[in-house]
């Protein structure tokens, strides 16, 4: 810093310079007072070599003041003229998460969920709009006594590039690790989530809507007020609450799973079945599942589609077959597939895929491409698997991925026949599966035997209740004989690679 700090202690226009606490090319940053109302504040001066810029100053200053949202700074006010160029914003109370991590200070990992969502909402908002914004850190991240958090608002003017999201994600899923005090339960978790942050076996970048979900379950599963006289410890009582919202997970390195129970994530494009969008996938992490028959089994990590396929997709890999060559039409088919089935368009596809198509009707229901596809066997939706580089769920991931924060899956109402983006939340869990209870019924991977008939031979496990069936919603099981069986309420969804 130049000079400049020797003006501590001097007035520019209604504020006294305290202390100089930050400088750039064109810019001081001060801390203030506001003499008239004794407020204190941060002021953003613009150096009279840099007047030149004054319109770009002033234009950052505008889409600051034009930010609506309670997490982020306000602006005051801005003064312009012959002589100063400046503007004042709220100075946020607590200690930024930097200065926290530098004085080796760690916060409860509850604490740190919570911040984490918090931010993640700030940041949807700013994203849903549009707005651009300086890069985010740690140290522009407030925390209070109170647990209150704030943010600095980072707004600017200027097109929102692409990649400013996923830059201020990875950021944080590196620095803020340092903040989460070991030993506590939820500490695997968060640094779970943050490796997720930082792009670990993903594959892929994760989203704020992403972030806000998981740390929501999180801070979710760490409030939840323990069973009446249950005596298992913390980390135990954990597995097994799960909360809302979804993205493709590969089994995280063993020190991070060990303990941890379910969290799952709406993803994609978020999970409300109304907006038009598709609903996301859920993460179901390894650890321990209850078994739709009593018990536990230990499951891997998986990441489940929260709707069944639909028309269009289907039809998007019908498609691809078709402009394969005659002879390697049959890349996609189970090994053991019979000889005597040859393709795999669902018993009355063309009459189902015109209605769809046009926005008609089929079978006395109103058809589009979004709802699920139907009258598909055991074969078909095996040889979609194989061409999407997914798989159908095992009998155990489905009930594992439905009792997601769900104690109770005959609390779901199930759904009619329609749009998978238009079930209703009565048949969609807080983690954001649609149609469980209803809608179609599911082919599974699993042959087993059915419980109630514990000497009959194996089955193929159709499970889920149906628009036709929906007596016993969510809970509805089938062991059929023949993985050749077509219904028009028969479908499948997928556990994604």
């Amino acid at each position: 810093m130049d000079d400049s700090s020797s003006r501590a202690g001097t007035l520019l226009g209604d504020y006294r310079l305290l202390a100089l606490i930050g400088e750039s090319r064109v810019t001081l940053t001060w801390q203030a007072d506001q003499v008239s109302i004794n407020r204190s504040v941060t002021l953003f001066e613009l150096k009279p070599s840099a007047f030149d810029r004054r319109e770009a100053f002033l234009g950052d200053i505008r889409v600051k003041a034009a930010v609506d949202h309670p997490l982020l700074g306000s602006v005051y006010e801005a003064v312009s003229n012959d002589e100063h160029c400046y503007a004042t914003l709220e100075r946020l109370p607590g200690t930024n998460l930097e200065d926290r991590m530098n004085a080796r200070q760690s916060l409860r990992p509850v604490q740190v969920a919570q911040i984490l969502r918090r931010v993640a909402e700030a940041n949807m908002t700013l994203e849903g709009a549009g707005i651009s914004s300086a890069p985010l850190g740690p140290d522009d991240i407030f925390l209070d006594d109170h647990g209150v958090v704030r943010i600095a608002n980072l707004a600017r003017a200027g097109d929102r590039p692409p990649g400013l999201s996923a830059d201020d994600i990875l950021t944080l899923g590196r620095t803020l690790p340092h903040l989460v005090a070991d030993g506590h339960p939820g500490a695997s978790r968060m640094i779970t989530l943050f490796a997720w942050m930082r792009g670990e076996n993903l594959g892929r970048t994760m989203t704020w809507t992403e972030v806000r979900s998981y740390a929501e379950q999180i801070e979710q599963q760490l409030t939840e007020p323990a069973p009446p006289h249950s005596a298992a410890p913390a980390t135990a009582r954990a597995i097994g609450r799960k909360s809302p919202l979804p993205m493709v997970l590969g089994v995280i390195a063993t020190a991070f799973v060990v303990g941890i129970g379910v969290i799952a994530l709406k993803g994609k494009n978020g999970n409300d079945s109304l907006s038009g969008q598709y609903p996301g996938s859920v993460i179901v992490l390894g650890g321990a599942h209850p078994l739709a028959d009593g018990g536990t089994v230990q499951l891997g990590a998986f990441t489940i589609s929260g709707h069944e396929v639909t028309i269009g997709e289907y039809a998007d890999f019908l498609a691809a077959l078709a402009s394969l060559p005659e002879e390697r039409r049959g890349t996609y088919d189970s090994p053991d597939q019979p000889d005597s089935k040859y393709g795999h368009e669902p018993e009355n596809w063309t009459g189902m895929y015109s209605a769809a198509k046009a926005g008609g009707q089929w079978e006395g229901r109103a058809m589009s491409r979004d709802c699920p596809v139907v009258n598909v066997d055991w074969w078909d939706a095996l040889a979609y698997c194989n061409w999407k580089r997914c798989r159908l769920p095992e009998q155990e991931e489905w009930f594992a991925a439905l009792r997601q924060n769900l104690p109770d899956p005959k609390s779901l109402r199930a759904a009619g026949w329609s749009s998978v983006k238009q079930i209703p939340p009565t048949d969609r869990t807080p983690s954001g599966l649609n149609g469980m209870a209803g809608s179609v019924s599911e082919w599974t991977a699993s042959n087993a035997i059915n419980p109630a008939n514990p000497l009959g031979d194996k089955g193929w496990v159709v499970i889920g209740g149906s628009f036709q069936n929906a007596s016993s919603g969510a809970l509805a099981r089938e062991w059929v004989d023949s993985r050749d069986l077509r219904r028009p309420d028969l479908g499948f969804r997928v556990i994604e690679p």
